[in-house]
This record gives structure tokens, sequence and C-alpha cells, in this order.
């Protein structure tokens, strides 16, 4: 490495669009190396709308980083932003193939991987956001909450697997058949009654239990809407409802003794004739 000691302090400025200091190494080791026992190794700063360091890697092939800090004492990287509505860290990654790498990536050995802290009621301190309707978070553990969960939607839910995924639709009353799968009741008072499929009225579940492929969303507590048929008696606020003969639909309780054991939920919402929508609530009772 070639050594420039500068006995005095130096200073270099251009008011034009070029480079003020350039330097460049054609072989294998740093073009530039700062150095410092009680201040900054090198410090830059910009009055513009640019950064004022900048790191750019463009090796294409294998690994290369754009920039590396390490602390032996502190922070190995320390982001502050006193601008509104930016970060102090954003971290990215533009690759459109799956699975290419994270935005942000933390990882401790003895303490938290990563830590969010808000000052603000309204905010977070840590936030997920999922754009393609996936998942916003995952944990692979355990996970302990010392405060409340809330959560839009309006019950907790089982999915069931179901007989004719393409014949079901949110706010169905579904009854199980031979397999234990489930499909769309079809006669009044059906003993095999299963519940409700979750998600009709744009309501949908807070908590789905057991989610897989082919199964549908059946509510086991909380409030939905469901399909009801108020044709034979007329549906008011705080009905019994059982299913009906009408393929999907629920209907009011009008002989309590057939309705054991055949009942899905008690109606929050009237229905005085005709099919329609129905708000019920679902109780583990």
């Amino acid at each position: 490495m070639t050594k420039i000691n500068f006995n005095e302090p130096s200073r270099g400025e251009t008011a034009s669009g070029d480079t003020t200091f350039s330097v460049s190494n054609r072989g294998s080791g740093q073009a530039l190396a700062g150095e410092s026992f009680q201040g900054e190794g090198i410090r830059g700063v910009s009055h513009s709308e640019h950064g004022a360091v900048v790191g750019i890697n463009d090796k294409t092939n294998g690994r290369g980083d754009a920039a590396w800090f390490e602390s032996s004492a502190g922070e190995g990287c320390h982001g502050v932003s006193h601008s509104l509505g930016s970060a102090g860290v954003v971290g990215i990654n533009d690759n459109p193939d799956p699975g290419s790498g994270a935005g942000v990536y933390g990882e401790s050995k003895t303490f938290e991987g990563v830590r969010g802290v808000s000052h603000s009621y309204d905010h977070g301190a840590v936030v997920g956001v999922n754009l393609s309707r996936g998942m916003a978070g995952y944990f692979d553990g355990n996970v302990h909450v010392t405060g409340r969960i809330t959560h839009p939607g309006a019950d907790y839910a089982e999915a069931l697997t179901v007989a004719a995924p393409a014949a079901v639709g949110p706010g169905m009353v579904m009854v199980l058949d031979d397999g234990g799968r489930i499909t769309p009741c079809s006669r009044a008072y059906d003993d095999r009654v299963a519940g409700i499929v979750s998600g009709a009225g744009g309501v949908q579940p807070a908590m789905v239990l057991d989610d897989h492929e082919g199964a549908a969303p059946i509510a086991l507590m909380g409030k939905l809407w469901v399909r009801a048929d108020a044709s034979q008696a007329p549906i008011r606020c705080g009905d019994l409802l059982t299913t009906s003969a009408t393929t999907g639909h629920a209907c009011r309780v009008t002989d309590r003794e057939r309705a054991f054991g055949a009942v899905v939920g008690k109606a929050l919402t009237d229905l005085p004739s005709g099919r329609g929508m129905v708000r019920v609530l679902v109780s583990a009772s």
C-alpha cells in the first residue's frame, strides 16, 4: 500500500460536477483506508439529496457486500434519520427470484435477533406487511405476549376438509358426510351439522386452526354472517338457527325437540322473509 502522509490538515474542493478526490486500486488491496486513534476513520458529509457515504459492489457472481461494518464495543451499524417519514435504516433486496434473500436480517448469539421499540400509541414497534396476500409474519418457535391480541376478524374457526370445494362458499351451513368431510346442508334439523363457513359479509375469522389445502374455516365461536332462509318462518334477533332444506342455508328453530344437536347459533339480526344474510352468534356451549 502506498501511504500519503499529511503533516497538516488537507482540503480538496471543486465547484464542478467532477469528483474532488478519487483513488483506485486495480489489484486485490484496498482502494482507500482511513484510520483514526481518537475520532472517525472516515467521515462523509453531504448537503444535497445524495448520500453522504455510498457503497457499491458490482460483483455479479459469488458474494460481495456493498458495505461492511464491524465494532468491538458498540453497534455494528447505527442509523438515525431526522426526516419526517423516513426510516433510520432501510434494507431492500430486489432480486426477483424466489427465496433470493431477506431485506433486513438480524441475528444474535445471546439476545434478540431483531428488536423494535416505538414511543407512539398508534404505531406498532414491529410491523409486517405482505403485499402479495401471503403471510405478514412467521414464527418458528413459541410466542409470548404480555398484552392483548386484537384482530378485525370476529370469530374463531377450525379448518375442516371439504368434500367438493367448488360447491362451498362463505356463510354456508355445512354438515359432515360419511367420510368426515364437510358438505353444504340439504335437510332441516340435520344433527350432523358441522357449522358455518366463516368469511361472509367481508368479516374474516380472527384465528383459523389447522389451516390446510382443500379445507374451509368453520366458526367454532364468535360472530359471523350466515346464509338464511326465512320463507317458512321469519327470523328475529335472539332466535336459535338450525340447518334448512335449502342447500347451505340456516332457518329458524320452530321445533326445539328436533333441534337438539342441530343448532348452528343464535340470530343477532332479523330476516322477516325470503333468503338473505343473518348475523349469528356461535358459542362454545
